[in-house]
Parts: structure tokens; C-alpha cells; sequence
């Protein structure tokens, strides 16, 4: 047998970093209610850069995360697809001047305007229809369609059927398939992600579909979880993906109890738990200074310093595959993982529960625009710039984390539930017009 031999100093410090994440877990899991489901523990990542306060581990991020009230986002995400709120109600004076919602509409469909030059005969005299929905992700399993699963793609493109034209519906039926439609989407959602301004199309050579045909066939379906803010005839040209040059997520984060913007996170009694001290070992190699603080666990973050840190993002051209989720090895180097963030921002917000009831609460809300995402890539942004927040890093901490070796250093990705693709722009983005001044 071949025993494994580890220096007595670095198995004081592993013996150590596991009591303090046990103590964290469990005190995060009791203070909130929560059960973690019981998964593999990974290593924690070695930063070279050190904080104020150490970092949570990849199992303590996700308690952190996930121990949260995310039922208030939920249903607030509700209300704005149904239409009894807005979203601009968040951030009332904190917002560049916005009149209204559908000046927040990008598409300016007067840029698209079907010319005489552009009608062709035959084959190629097909309509193309921009459609705008809004859906709500809690009651859908995504965007893309799939087997057995209640999909938004599945939903509008069943919807759509009777609007193909009769050699595509020949061809369907000869086949044996449903009659459907084939629609492009800007941008698929994952489960539980909502859409406020999700943008799609579809074409047919039928030329006697209106658009308000279109609109009813789509809010009859799943009333009250999908709904149609516009639709309209676009040129062949027009593609929702590969036309689009920007797109804006919004990222809800609610707030547990006390937990605020203006108190003081250096305050050790109530903002750091799972203290452990050990002890100099005499083992310890004399040119070595051994920790004598207490090893502090971070359990809240000031929003304001989220906000420096995701400020740093703006304006330049950066490989995020360190942020990235479940891509293929050809995409994780080079300029498929490079994305130009325009707009990075957060704020504290005022979640609406019951406006008649007047029940109000704190939530953060993270603003961000850019030309393209990754797969997850904004709820890893989210969760890794509250954890390094928390830990007091420096401002430039998510650049430095773009040159890791390893996905390792940086955050689990935040629950989906806080995540909202609220529009498409497909003109030159406009600073003057966002959210989070």
C-alpha cells in the first residue's frame, strides 16, 4: 500500500477550512430554512489574491444563493407579464428618462419597412413576422422545445400552425408531425428565466395573415404565462439572432432581513459566521507566519460594491469563458467567448409583493447589457461579484478572475429565478436610455 504523505502545516489548514465550511453551511442552512441537496465537494479553487475576508467555496456560494425568499421575485415577474406592474416601477428616479415601456421597444419597426424592391415572385414572396412576447420562466421549462417538457417554443410555434402556408403543411402531414410553425428566437431562456421583451419570428407565404390574427392566436394559448406586446412585418433580411446588437438582462436578487445597502458590513458580530482560530504549530517552518485571525466567513455584501465591480466590465472587449456554463471545448478560447460589455450595473430596489396591501421589500437589482451571452454567463456574473463583494476583493476582481485556469474560480451560477431578458436591441446601443443610472 502506498500511503499519501501531505506536510503537517497544509494538513492543519485543510483540517481547518473544513470546520469552518461545515460551520458555514450549517448555520446559512439553519438561518434560512434551506436544505442543500447532497452533492460531490469539490476542491476550493487556490486564489492568489487575497480579500479582506476568505471566499465562500463553491457549496457555501450556492447556500448563500439559493437560501433566499425567491418566491417574491417569482411572482413579481408574474405581475409584469400580466401587465398589473411595470418593471420601471423598481427604479423610479434611479433610471435615465424613459417615458414609458414601449419606448424601451428596440426593434423601431419603421427601419423596417417592406419596399417594392424588396418584393420578389414565387418562392421567395414569403412574409416575415417580428413578434415581441413576454412569458413568465416559473411556468416554463425554457425556450427551446423539447420532449415532454412545456416549452415557450413549443407553445408559440403549435400556436402559429395554422398560419403555414399549404405546401409546408402537405409536407407535415405526410410525415405524420403536428402542424407547426418554425420560429427563431433572439435568444434561448433556461427554466425558471422570464422574458419581458423576448424577441422571435416566423415566415409563410400566406399574404392574407394579419398581424392581430397572430397576437390572438398566441395569448389564447397559456393565458396569464405568455403574452404578446407586438407584431409585425419585417423584411426577409431581419433576423432576430444575427441582427441584434445588444441585449439586456436584468438580474432580481432579493434581500434577506436587515440586510441593506447603508449598514456596515465590517460589523464582525452580524456579518461574519464560522470563526475558527488555531494556534501556531510548532511544526510550522520558522520563515512562516502562520494566520492567527480567525478565519472569517463572509455573510452579507453592500450593494454598492457590486456595482464597482461590475462598472469595471464596461467598455471593454473580454473573454468570459471563466464565466461561462456547459460550452463546447471549440468555443472556449478565442473570440467565440469574447463579449463587449456596454452597460454593468446595481442598484438597490423596492420589490412590489401586494401594492394594496402596501407590502413592500429590499431586493438588488443588476443590469446588464452587452453584443452577445454565454451559456449562463450572466448568472455566474451575479453570483461571483456577490461573492467577491462579500469577501471585500478588489474592484478590478472579475477581470483578474478572466485569467483563472479554471472554471473553479468563479461562483456556482445564481438561480435562474432572479433572471429576466428584458429586450433585443437591434440598433446602436444608447447609453442615455438604461435602467440604472
Amino acid at each position: 500500500m502506498i500511503l499519501s504523505y501531505q506536510r503537517p502545516r497544509a494538513l492543519a489548514l485543510e483540517l481547518r477550512s473544513q470546520i469552518t465550511r461545515r460551520t458555514f453551511v450549517s448555520s446559512m442552512e439553519t438561518n434560512a430554512n434551506f436544505k442543500i441537496p447532497q452533492t460531490k465537494d469539490y476542491s476550493h479553487y487556490n486564489h492568489t489574491d487575497s480579500c479582506k475576508s476568505s471566499r465562500w467555496t463553491s457549496r457555501e456560494s450556492y447556500v448563500f444563493m439559493y437560501g433566499r425568499p425567491w418566491q417574491n421575485v417569482i411572482n413579481f415577474y408574474s405581475d409584469v407579464v400580466n401587465g398589473r406592474i411595470t418593471l420601471l416601477q423598481l427604479f423610479g428616479a434611479k433610471t435615465h428618462h424613459i417615458p414609458d415601456d414601449n419606448s424601451l421597444d428596440p426593434s423601431d419597426e419603421s427601419e423596417y419597412v417592406i419596399t417594392p424592391s424588396q418584393k420578389r415572385a414565387g418562392r421567395w414572396a414569403r412574409m416575415n413576422y417580428k413578434i415581441v412576447v413576454s412569458y413568465h420562466g416559473g411556468s416554463f421549462d425554457g425556450w427551446q422545445k423539447q420532449p415532454e417538457l412545456n416549452t415557450v417554443q413549443e407553445v408559440i410555434e403549435k400556436s402559429l400552425g395554422k398560419f403555414v402556408d399549404e405546401r409546408k403543411a402537405a409536407l407535415l402531414r405526410d410525415k405524420g408531425l403536428p402542424l407547426e410553425a418554425n420560429v427563431v428566437v433572439a435568444g434561448r431562456t433556461d427554466k425558471g428565466v422570464t422574458g419581458f421583451q423576448q424577441v422571435c419570428s416566423f415566415y409563410t407565404w400566406r399574404e392574407d395573415i394579419k398581424p392581430q390574427d397572430i397576437e390572438d392566436a398566441i395569448n389564447s394559448i397559456t393565458p396569464g404565462k405568455l403574452r404578446v406586446i407586438s407584431v409585425s412585418k419585417v423584411p426577409r433580411t431581419f433576423h432576430p439572432n444575427f441582427s441584434a446588437k445588444w441585449r439586456r438582462y436584468l438580474y432580481i436578487f432579493p434581500l434577506n432581513d436587515g440586510e441593506t445597502d447603508e449598514e456596515d458590513s465590517n460589523n464582525q458580530e452580524n456579518n461574519i459566521i464560522g470563526e475558527k482560530s488555531f494556534k501556531k504549530s510548532s511544526f510550522d517552518d520558522e520563515n512562516e507566519k502562520d494566520d492567527e485571525e480567525n478565519i472569517q466567513k463572509p455573510t452579507r455584501f453592500k450593494v454598492s460594491k457590486v456595482n464597482k465591480l461590475l462598472q469595471q466590465l464596461e467598455g471593454k472587449l473580454l473573454s468570459y469563458k471563466m464565466f461561462a456554463r456547459d460550452t463546447k471545448p471549440s468555443r472556449n478560447t478565442g473570440p467565440p467567448t469574447e463579449c463587449f460589455v456596454f452597460h454593468a450595473r446595481a442598484t438597490q430596489v423596492t420589490l412590489t409583493i401586494d401594492a394594496k396591501k402596501g407590502e413592500y421589500t429590499k431586493a438588488m437589482c443588476i443590469e446588464l447589457v452587452a453584443n452577445r451571452f454565454l451559456r449562463k454567463m450572466v448568472r455566474v456574473l451575479v453570483a461571483t461579484s456577490i461573492r467577491e463583494a462579500a469577501a471585500g476583493a478588489e474592484d478590478d476582481a472579475l477581470i483578474k478572475l478572466m485569467d483563472a485556469t479554471c472554471r473553479r474560480a468563479t461562483a456556482p451560477p445564481a438561480p435562474p429565478d432572479g433572471l429576466c431578458l428584458f429586450d433585443v436591441g437591434y440598433k446602436d446601443f444608447d447609453s442615455q436610455i438604461c435602467l440604472i443610472v
